[in-house]
């Protein structure tokens, strides 16, 4: 929520938004993952006063880690709207337009934001701008920049900053360490449960009524994205269908599963290998 003329004024400025209601009930199973997100992150800065009387300090920044597709710019918006925060997205590309090159957009940005009151903002694939340090340089002045937006970011109440990265293993040690980001979680591959409840959703929101077991079971290796795009893909398939034969056609499983067949899946052996790796050495809950 907007708390101030201000607050609006710079969010428009920036590109923030504020997200509708309820997307956090609309993520589709990831149990495990909400459930963490909810308990460790949401919470605290929902019930600010109640956490700190328990001596807990709300987090101020989160790292979301794992494969392309799994859903980490969806939780980060789905908190901004659980918390009723407005969102604001920082992109790099646009940073680096900034005059003085990225390392002063940097700046910029992060000291535009420290003049609003309550706000999610958002940095997806950080590693752009967060990579190791080889070498004195452009490099290493936007790592050490971003570190010091980092700090002044966490001194200040009702702020989250969240960031999301396909490769965790790529950033900067010194961007990780303790006292930077409080939580660096995993958002994963959907199990069948989650893979059944986003199903569930697809098929509801398109009326067919196929066999959901079958469906669960051919997409052992699709990510949300993966799942999203077959189901989207069937969609159209059905409405050019209605538009040349006037007629409207119920998809089948045969239908889905077709569409399953021309769909490469983001994942493989060893991208899910890589994940359970990355859990084991950078996972912080």
């Amino acid at each position: 929520e907007f708390t101030s003329p201000q607050s609006a004024s710079l969010l428009r400025e920036l590109g923030g938004l504020a997200l509708p209601a309820g997307l956090w009930d609309r993520v589709s199973g990831m149990k495990t993952e909400k459930a963490l997100i909810e308990r460790k992150v949401v919470l605290p800065l929902a019930r600010p006063a109640q956490a700190v009387a328990h001596g807990v300090a709300p987090p101020r920044a989160v790292m979301l880690f794992g494969p392309p597709g799994t859903g980490k710019t969806t939780f980060a918006r789905a908190v901004a709207s659980r918390l009723m925060w407005p969102f604001l997205e920082l992109f790099p590309s646009r940073l680096a337009s900034s005059e003085g090159g990225l390392a002063a957009g940097i700046n910029q940005a992060f000291s535009r934001i420290s003049d609003i009151d309550n706000v999610v903002v958002f940095i997806d694939e950080v590693e752009e701008v967060a990579a190791k340090r080889v070498a004195a340089g452009s490099s290493s002045a936007v790592v050490n920049e971003l570190l010091k937006a980092l700090v002044t970011f966490r001194e200040r109440d009702g702020r989250l900053l969240i960031c999301a990265t396909n490769s965790v293993s790529s950033l900067d040690p010194a961007f990780l360490r303790h006292g930077r980001f409080d939580y660096v979680l995993p958002i994963g591959p959907p199990d069948s449960e989650a893979r059944r409840a986003m199903w569930i959703d697809h098929l509801a929101t398109a009326g067919e009524d196929v066999d959901l077991e079958r469906l669960v079971s051919a997409s052992a290796d699709f990510t949300p994205a993966d799942i999203t795009h077959v189901a989207r893909t069937v969609a159209q398939q059905m409405f050019e269908h209605a538009v040349d034969t006037g007629a409207r056609r119920r998809a089948t499983e045969a239908d889905y599963v077709t569409a399953m067949t021309s769909v490469r899946p983001t994942l493989n052996k060893s991208s899910v290998d890589q994940f359970q790796h990355d859990i084991e050495t950078f996972a912080r809950a």
